[in-house]
C-alpha cells in the first residue's frame, strides 16, 4: 500500500514516507535508490553536501528506463548549501544539482541552513563542504536569509522548482521571512525524535500552514555511525523501554513506532536504510495507529536534545542559541 500524503501549501501532494540519502555511500547509492523506487518510495531526499546526488540521479534514470515509475510519479527533493547562498549562486548551484540529478525540475528545493558561507567554485571542490579551505576554516558569507530566498523563489518562476522551502530554521526566522516571502516556505525540514520534539516550532508551523518533515527520527542512532560521544553517551531510542514495549504491544519495530510517532502527528519522515527489509518495513510504518496514550508516553522522553548543532562540530554557527 502506497503511503499515504501531505497536501502543501502550494497544492502538491507530498508522499509522507520517503527516503533520505545522507550517508548513504556512493557505492550503493543508485541500487538502493532502485530498489526503494521499486519497493514503493517516490520520494527521495537528498542534497548537494550529501556527495551522492549523481548516483541517485543513476538510480532514478535506470527505474524510469525499466518502467517502474515515470518522473511524474516521484517527488525529487534537494537542497541549497551555504556556499551558494548569495543571490547570483542559486541558480548555477540548482542547475548544476539537476544535471546531477538527471531531471529538469526539483518538486521541492530547500535551503539546507539559514547560513551563508563564503562561496567555494565548484572546480575546487565539490560538495564544498563546511570549511573554506576543506580541513579547518569556517569563512562566513555575507549574503541575506531574505537574498537567499528571493533567488529561491525565482527558481519557481523559471520552473525549475516546483516548491520551496527551509531547513533547521528556528521560529523568529520564520516569522521573519514570512513578512517577505512572495512564494511561502512548503516545508520545514527539522530534526525531531522523541528526543527532540520542538512543539512550539511545530505549533508555529501548523499555525503558518508549512508542513514539517523529520530527519533524523532515530535520535542518537545516525550520529554514533559519525562517532559523536554526545551520541555515543545517549540511550538509543531502538532499546528504550517505552518504544520497546509499544512495539511489542503492535507487533511492530522499534524503528516503525517511531516513525509513526511522527507520521501520526502530521509530520513527514525520511529515514534512510541500506538493508532492503528495512527500507520496506519503513514504508508500511503508516499501516497501523498508535494510541493516544502512547502517542503522549512516546513525546514525554523530549529531553531537548539536538545532535545536528553547527556549534557542536565547528564551533561556531550557535543558530539554535
Amino acid at each position: 500500500m502506497a503511503p499515504p500524503t501531505i497536501k502543501l501549501n502550494n497544492g502538491l501532494e507530498m508522499p509522507q514516507v520517503g527516503l533520505g540519502l545522507w550517508k548513504v555511500e556512493n557505492g550503493r547509492c543508485a541500487d538502493i535508490v532502485h530498489a526503494a523506487i521499486g519497493a514503493g518510495y517516490r520520494i527521495l531526499d537528498g542534497a548537494c553536501d550529501y556527495g551522492n546526488e549523481a548516483e541517485a540521479g543513476q538510480g532514478v534514470t535506470r527505474a524510469i528506463q525499466e518502467g517502474l515509475v515515470k518522473r511524474e510519479d516521484l517527488f525529487l527533493v534537494s537542497k541549497l548549501w551555504n556556499t551558494f547562498h548569495d543571490a547570483g549562486r542559486v541558480e548555477q548551484a540548482c542547475r548544476r544539482q539537476l544535471a546531477d540529478w538527471g531531471t529538469e525540475y526539483f518538486d521541492l528545493f530547500l535551503m539546507h541552513f539559514p547560513i551563508s558561507l563564503e562561496y567555494v567554485d565548484p572546480s575546487i571542490r565539490y560538495p564544498p563542504g563546511w570549511y573554506y579551505d576543506g580541513q579547518a576554516e569556517v569563512r562566513p558569507g555575507t549574503a541575506t536569509i531574505q537574498e537567499t530566498w528571493q533567488a529561491m523563489e525565482r527558481l519557481v518562476d523559471m520552473g525549475l522548482a516546483r516548491g520551496i522551502g527551509i531547513c533547521n530554521a528556528q521560529g523568529a526566522l520564520i516569522i521573519d521571512l514570512l513578512r517577505y516571502a512572495r512564494i511561502r516556505p512548503a516545508t520545514l525540514q527539522i530534526e525531531h525524535s522523541p528526543y527532540l520534539v520542538q512543539p512550539g516550532l511545530l505549533q508555529l508551523a501548523q499555525a503558518e500552514g508549512i508542513a514539517v518533515t523529520a530527519y533524523s527520527s532515530f535520535g542518537p542512532q545516525s550520529y554514533i555511525e559519525l562517532q559523536w560521544q554526545k551520541a555515543r553517551d545517549t540511550p538509543l531510542l531502538f532499546e528504550h523501554p517505552t518504544i520497546v514495549a509499544i512495539a511489542a504491544k503492535h507487533g511492530k519495530t522499534p524503528a516503525q513506532v517511531l516513525l509513526r510517532w511522527a507520521t501520526q502527528r502530521g509530520l513527514a519522515v525520511i529515514p534512510k536504510s541500506n538493508d532492503h527489509a528495512r527500507l520496506v518495513e519503513n514504508l508500511g510504518s503508516t499501516e497501523f495507529d498508535l494510541e493516544t496514550g502512547e502517542i503522549g508516553a512516546i513525546s514525554a522522553l523530549d529531553r531537548g536534545l539536538r545532535f545536528n548543532n553547527p556549534s557542536d562540530y565547528l564551533g561556531t554557527f550557535h543558530i539554535f542559541a
